[in-house]
């Protein structure tokens, strides 16, 4: 590998790495937060609202219909208006956010609904607030799936930061069009695969390991 390959590969990873870790923080605050609601105003959940659930499990349905890269594209307007750009990583980190947080609200949503019916009936029981249940009751128990579809939204979020850079969000993905596909020079393609793979393969083995280390205090507890 030329020193001016390793060069351009190695900002590219930094730059992914920026939109990954940018994406995730608001992603993961937005795609929480609204799993907990999905569950709470479920029909069965704790403070049920059928109409509000209705409504914004559409929405978000909605969004995640999308195709990634027409998603991305439709909301470049969106980025230049709050970034000032409608090009670069921090630009393609706002349409990610909207992206990811539906799909991590999804995510979240099935892991929450794990939790057993008479754990959450037994704390109502006893006066906990919807808070309280929440915090204390719903996440602790779901915390190995949480785990889980936290690996998977790190992993999705990978993805779509590669589809970004096709439309100039930079990165790898960006690399292995400018280079790879334009350029035709094969090794940039093969380079940025290998990494974007030993990526995906790090966050997949560090998540199964945070889940077993979790599932090894609860039954030593």
């Amino acid at each position: 590998m030329s020193t001016s390959m390793s060069e351009i590969l190695i900002k590219a990873i930094f730059e992914t790495l920026y939109m990954v870790v940018l994406t995730g923080v608001f992603a993961f605050f937005f795609g929480f937060l609204s799993g907990i609601l999905l569950v709470v105003t479920d029909e069965g959940g704790i403070s049920p609202n059928k109409v509000f659930n209705r409504i914004f499990g559409g929405i978000i349905n909605i969004v995640r219909s999308f195709p990634s890269m027409i998603f991305i594209v439709v909301l470049l307007p969106l980025s230049r208006l709050i970034v000032g750009t409608a090009l670069g990583e921090t630009a393609a980190v706002v349409p990610l956010v909207i992206l990811t947080s539906c799909f991590i609200a999804r995510v979240v949503e099935s892991s929450l609904k794990e939790v057993d019916k008479g754990k959450i009936e037994a704390s109502i029981s006893m006066g906990a607030t919807p808070i309280q249940i929440i915090f204390q009751v719903i996440i602790p128990e779901s915390l190995p799936s949480l785990v889980r579809a936290i690996t998977l939204s790190v992993i999705t979020i990978i993805g779509a930061t590669a589809i970004a850079g096709v439309v100039g969000a930079g990165g790898l993905g960006s690399i292995a069009i400018r280079y790879g596909y334009q350029r035709f020079q094969d090794e940039y393609i093969i380079a940025t695969v290998i990494i974007l793979i030993i990526i995906v393969q790090g966050v997949q083995i560090l998540g199964d390991y945070i889940v077993k280390k979790i599932y090894r205090r609860r039954h030593s507890g």
